[in-house]
Formats: C-alpha cells, sequence, structure tokens
C-alpha cells in the first residue's frame, strides 16, 4: 500500500452528501424519482400486457376463421369429376349442341 491510498474514502465514507440543510431536499427528490420511475414502469409494464393480449386474442381470431374457411372449402368446394362425366358441345349452325350429357343405364 502506497502513502496516498490512505486517505481514498471507500464504502459508507465514499458516498457523497448534501452538506447540512440540503440533505432533506436532496432526499425528497431522490424519493420523488424513484417513485415517478416505478410509476411510469409499471405503466409501460401494463401497456405492454394489453398489446401482447390483444395481439394473442387477434391470432386467436385470425385462426379459428381460417380453420371455418377450410372446412367450407372442404365441404362445398368444386368436386373432383371423374372423366368419363366430361360433356362435348360443339356450335353447330350458330346453336351449341351437347353430347354425352345423357346418363348411361336409362
Amino acid at each position: 500500500m502506497i502513502e496516498t491510498d490512505r486517505f481514498i474514502p471507500s464504502g459508507a465514507a465514499s458516498r457523497r452528501r448534501a452538506p447540512g440543510l440540503l440533505a432533506p431536499v436532496v432526499w425528497l427528490c431522490g424519493l420523488i424519482a424513484t417513485l415517478a420511475a416505478m410509476t411510469i414502469g409499471a405503466v409501460l409494464a401494463v401497456f405492454t400486457a394489453v398489446a401482447v393480449a390483444v395481439i394473442a386474442i387477434f391470432g386467436t381470431i385470425l385462426i379459428f376463421l381460417a380453420g371455418l374457411a377450410l372446412r367450407a372449402r372442404r365441404r362445398f368446394g368444386g368436386r373432383n369429376r371423374r372423366g368419363d362425366d366430361v360433356i362435348e358441345a360443339r356450335k353447330v349452325d350458330g346453336e351449341w349442341v351437347a353430347y354425352g350429357w345423357e346418363r348411361q343405364g336409362r
């Protein structure tokens, strides 16, 4: 240890304090600043929680509607037609004539 190390304050002695009459004012300002910071942090935490909840609700609604759309598409979508159900139509003398639309086995 060198000679000047003895004069460096450490621990509780290193804290700077306002002298005399200003000490309670500084303490009160620190308390007010701490309370303001805690209040702002709490409000921001509530806003963040509300935003996450709204995003979750909209995501759930979107997935539900997508499921309904897929179910409706499966149920009412176009049926796959077999190749023998295809009819042929030709224009004859300005009129369309269809062939192959009669059912077999009548």
